[in-house]
């Protein structure tokens, strides 16, 4: 390795680094909010009560198998191949023709969602069940008592998977170089193919994702700390 090579990759190819950068955070950034909507959606229905008999049975037995069905097969197939099926595949049987970044967006958010969902459900089942009978005690529905007493607390709880998921969504964007995505690893193979110096080019990759996802970390840390609160509480004593 030489570090010479390294500065000169820096010095001559540095807003190609920094473009594919700042496309990995968008990127994975929307993706993981989308990605968390759509499983804090799936995770509250899908904690919902099942009427014992009747219609009502029957839809929310189908509504939790097409969910079953869509987070099985997306937690179980690897993300380059569903970008695969999804950006090539729907040009193909359908003629779709997908803008790059949008189908990114879209891979990287349904994708996360599928793992959001159970994790979401996960934060929802360990809030005590005597909680949700004191809610519905006091006349709550299923919404209101989710709203104002269960996922405050469940989000809280899992806040650090979110963040791992984040971190992953940073580093997972690197397969979406396969669809033509200039995100950092695409635009660090286009430099390394420019100089033919690949240890070096992928070696500043390598900072820069590890720049980006220790922030992350570090960000989501202190967030952390804020929602705990502090560590000691003063009781002031109204004086007359």
């Amino acid at each position: 390795m030489s570090f010479e090579w390294i500065l000169k990759i820096i010095s001559n190819n540095g807003i190609m680094f920094l473009r594919g950068a700042g496309m990995t955070l968008i990127i994975s950034m929307v993706g993981t909010i989308v990605g968390f909507i759509i499983g804090l959606l799936i995770g509250v229905i899908r904690t919902v009560p099942i009427p014992e008999r009747g219609v009502k049975k029957i839809i929310f037995k189908f509504i939790n198998a097409i969910l079953s069905i869509y987070i099985e097969i997306f937690r179980g197939t690897p993300m380059i191949v569903q970008a695969m099926v999804i950006y090539y595949g729907s040009a193909s049987a359908f003629g779709i023709d997908m803008n790059r970044i949008f189908a990114a967006i879209f891979i990287v958010s349904i994708n996360t969602g599928a793992y959001m969902s159970e994790i979401v459900r996960g934060g929802i089942v360990s809030i005590d069940k005597g909680q949700f009978e004191a809610a519905q005690a006091i006349g709550m529905n299923h919404i209101q008592t989710m709203v104002n007493v269960v996922l405050p607390q469940a989000i809280r709880n899992i806040l650090p998977a979110m963040g791992n998921e984040f971190v992953i969504n940073i580093k997972d964007t690197s397969v979406l170089n396969v669809i033509s995505v200039t995100e950092l690893y695409f635009q660090t193979k286009s430099v390394a193919g420019n100089n033919f110096r690949y240890f070096e080019s992928f070696f500043v990759a390598c900072i820069l994702y590890f720049i980006m996802t220790f922030t992350v970390t570090r960000i989501l840390r202190y967030i952390e700390r804020k929602l705990d609160g502090p560590e000691n509480y003063i009781i002031y004593a109204n004086q007359m």
